[in-house]
């Protein structure tokens, strides 16, 4: 029997970026300080292995061990949900698995790493792959930074086939979300991410939530307990605190991985360490992560 329902999740999500030490490797005590951090600052639930954890830069025996790691700093305190990555349903499959057996509560499919393909073999291979589990599955669709994705109406298509597809993770602006959640008629939950850019109005618009990396995930969970109070006053309040750091990092994925774990370092007391290929971060951009650290200040400090 799971322990949350899909019309449980809802709120800020945090979704783990990948830290590293000096010598590349996946960094233990620094992934469990991030756990801890963003469960410290009341997130409504944990998520791994998407764009901002670098997927594609780890092995699949290291997807495996952030998995587990994750699941174990979790604890069940929250509902805890993994990004399947890969390039074919076997490899996705076998994600998928694992996640289930280190405990997710849902999980998040990608399309595959290779190729373009028409909406009906992306259907075909989120269908196959769901099929594989009985946990609640949520589709990621981001054509803007994964090159792939399908059309609100094939998105309704998807969802009438797989009834355990009852999620959506996007990537979009309020006006394409807005249009997703008229067009699949409450089928399915939306979170969308973007770094929490437009984060009341998508809350406005019918979003269950966000899911967004860590480095203002306190101004998210702030602004969204506003927003479920009824305060939107100060849920527009927080949001306009944290919007111009968002905007900083939100310029691009390689920008968040740069700049966006730097400013989550900074206000949580992680040296931050990339693994190459990486973008490099400059003077000019460490001064602006530094400024916007100072006047966020440490993360979860009462505000």
């Amino acid at each position: 029997m799971q322990k949350y329902r899909p019309e449980d999740l809802h709120g800020i999500h945090a979704i783990v970026y990948a830290l590293f030490d000096a010598d590349e490797r996946l960094d233990r005590a620094a992934m469990r300080r991030q756990v801890q951090a963003c469960l410290s600052c009341g997130v409504h639930g944990m998520a791994a292995l998407g764009l901002a954890t670098e997927v594609s830069k780890l092995t699949e025996a290291e997807r495996r061990t952030v998995m587990d790691w994750v699941a174990e700093d979790t604890a069940g305190k929250v509902p805890l949900a993994f990004t399947i990555f890969g390039a074919s349903v076997a490899e996705q499959t076998a994600q998928l698995r694992h996640a289930q057996q280190a405990g997710a509560d849902w999980v998040i499919l990608q399309p595959p790493t290779v190729g373009t393909f028409s909406a009906a073999e992306y259907i075909r291979f989120f269908g196959r792959v769901a099929q594989a589990t009985t946990l609640p599955v949520a589709i990621q669709n981001a054509p803007a930074f994964l090159g792939r994705g399908l059309s609100a109406d094939e998105v309704r298509e998807l969802v009438e086939q797989q009834p355990n597809i009852r999620l959506i993770k996007g990537e979009g602006p309020v006006v394409e979300i807005a249009g997703l959640l008229e067009r699949t008629a409450g089928r399915v939950s939306v979170f969308n991410g973007r770094g929490g850019l437009e984060l009341v109005d998508n809350l406005r618009a019918g979003c269950r939530g966000m899911i967004l990396a860590p480095d203002c995930i306190d101004y998210a969970v702030s602004a969204y307990e506003a927003w479920r109070s009824g305060d939107e006053a100060h849920a527009e309040c927080q949001y306009r605190e944290m919007l111009p750091a968002v905007v900083f990092v939100m310029q691009g994925v390689e920008n968040l991985l740069c700049y966006g774990k730097r400013l989550f370092g900074a206000r949580a007391g992680i040296a931050i360490h990339d693994r190459a290929p990486a973008q490099r971060a400059t003077p000019a951009g460490v001064a602006m992560v530094e400024r916007f650290a100072a006047a966020l200040g440490a993360l979860g400090e009462a505000r």
